[in-house]
Order: C-alpha cells, then structure tokens, then sequence
C-alpha cells in the first residue's frame, strides 16, 4: 500500500503542499487532479523521493521511498523527457538498467510492449524520428518496461489518438489486475471517471475535495435532468431552482440546485406532449471540478 501521510511542502515561505493525506491499495488507480500550479508535481516528486517533505511522511508497504525501492517505481511525467537523438532500443536500455534490469530483460520487455502499442519497427529508430504520439508511447513504455509496483501517470495520454488512448487504458487496467499501485492524473475528466475509484482534488496545496467518486458524487447536491419532448422552456426556467436549462441536439439538460427540484420539474414536465425521456443523473465530474476549483482544469 502506498499511504501518503499528512505531507507539507515549503520552498522558502511558499507551501506548495498543506498536510496532504491519501492511501492506495494495490490495485487501484488512484486520481489526483487540481489546475496548473495545484501542488500535484510537488506531491508526485515527494511520493517518488526526488523531493524530502517539510513535514508529513510517504510510505510503500510502511517502508520510506528511498533508492532501495526506485527499482520498483515507475514515472510518466507530463513533460516529454526523451533524449530525441538515441534510438528507442537504446533509450529503453538505459531506463532499464538504470531500474536493475539485464540487457536481455530489456530487450524481451520491449518487443512485448512495442508489439503491443503496433510499433515494432521503430525499435532501432531516433527518437526524434518518430511523430509526438509515438514518442508518448515509448515515453510510457520507458515508464512500464519494469513491470513497477507503483506507476504514476501524468497526463498519459497528451498527444495520442482516440485508437491509441484506447490502447494506454487497457494496459493501465492490466496493471492494476495484476496489484500494480496507480496514481493517475488528467485534464480529461472523463477519464478520471473511467479509472478512478477514489480521487482527491487539490486546490494551493490542499485537498478540496477527496474519497471516493461514486459518494462523491451522491453527495453533491446539484443534479442533472434529461428531458426529450416539447416542454415549455419559460415555465421551467421559473421554477425555484432550476439554474439552467442547455438546449442539445435532440434533448434539454435541465440543470437544478438539489434533489428535491425533481419533483417540481417533473410536475410541469408532466403537462406537456411527446415526453419520451425524463432522467435524473449525476453531474459530471467535471462540473464538480469546476464547482469545487473555481475553474478548468486546463487554466
């Protein structure tokens, strides 16, 4: 179990982390997610031991990350860090040995995931050959060719195609099955709902929001109502909380403050022709993001 216990990071006067807490179990994908300058690479750098915290410790199985563990981490980070003029072979050799493993471990691992990702060829291609997203697939692949116990993501899937961010996610649920620990962060929330089970969203170094999303999500208040027919738009938008009503395609999506606006809108949704839907879901985790940070996440 990974168990992050109550870290503060300053630099100088500035916390860039506030007594941050959270636990993952083996085979769980984890989600941490916050805007530019939330505190999330602080806290991966303190979780993988480049960084000591100020205060607060990390563990891996109630033991402390230090060089005696890195063997067994794995890190994508969010910024391309290939070195362009060395073929992938080569590249993917010296992450390995760097993660104590053979020449011939390597090598056997590569073509394992080059024949996974469909990209073989590019075995004894530069790095600076191969397009944005294919380096992003050997960057992941440099990131999982030790089989880690702990693996985080961020930001996994910048630059890939919808066939190949397919592709990242089938393997990232792989590793889970087989107990791998997984922190992962996106600015695709749909993806975070896809993956993760339990989230924390941090905001100037605090967890804001954090536990597990399907609570989560059956605390916030707000909810959401699809209707299909021919309803009265102007009657709706009377109804004491209803916040908005979004015009789609085929469909309205009547946004309210709680659960007990249902009832109301149901009543006058009632009275009008060729009803052929009226469902209450749960908002979006980006609607919660953005309730809870205040803005996108891409700001």
């Amino acid at each position: 179990m990974l168990k992050v216990d109550n870290i503060t990071k300053y630099y100088d006067d500035f916390c860039a982390v506030d007594h941050l807490s959270f636990e993952v179990k083996p085979g769980e994908i984890f989600g941490l997610l916050g805007v530019n300058g939330a505190g999330k690479t602080t806290t991966f750098r303190m979780i993988i031991g480049l960084l000591e915290p100020t205060d607060g410790k990390v563990t891996l199985d109630d033991k402390k990350i230090d060089y005696s563990v890195t063997d067994t981490i794995g890190f994508l980070t969010e910024e391309r860090s290939l070195l362009t003029k060395l073929t992938v072979k080569e590249q993917c050799h010296y992450y390995g040995i760097l993660k104590g493993m053979t020449e011939k471990q390597v090598d056997e691992r590569l073509d394992e995931l080059l024949k996974k990702f469909n990209i073989e060829n590019y075995k004894n291609k530069k790095i600076k050959e191969l397009s944005k997203g294919n380096q992003q697939k050997i960057q992941f692949i440099t990131a999982i060719l030790n089989n880690p116990k702990l693996l985080i993501c961020d930001e996994p899937f910048s630059g890939l195609d919808p066939f190949n961010v397919e592709l990242f996610k089938e393997e990232l649920k792989e590793m889970a099955k087989s107990g791998s620990i997984i922190i992962f962060s996106s600015h695709r929330m749909e993806h975070v709902e896809l993956f993760c089970k339990k989230i924390a969203v941090l905001k100037d170094g605090k967890d804001v929001l954090s536990g597990n999303l399907k609570d989560i999500k059956r605390r916030y208040r707000k909810k959401n109502i699809m209707v299909k027919g021919d309803i009265d738009l102007d009657k709706i938008k009377k109804i004491d909380g209803v916040l908005d009503i979004i015009v789609k395609a085929d469909e309205y999506e009547i946004k309210i403050a709680e659960e007990s606006v249902e009832e109301k809108v149901f009543k006058e949704v009632s009275k009008c022709k060729n009803i052929t839907k009226f469902v209450v879901e749960e908002p979006s985790l980006n609607e919660i993001f953005i309730d809870k940070v205040g803005e996108t996440y891409e700001n």
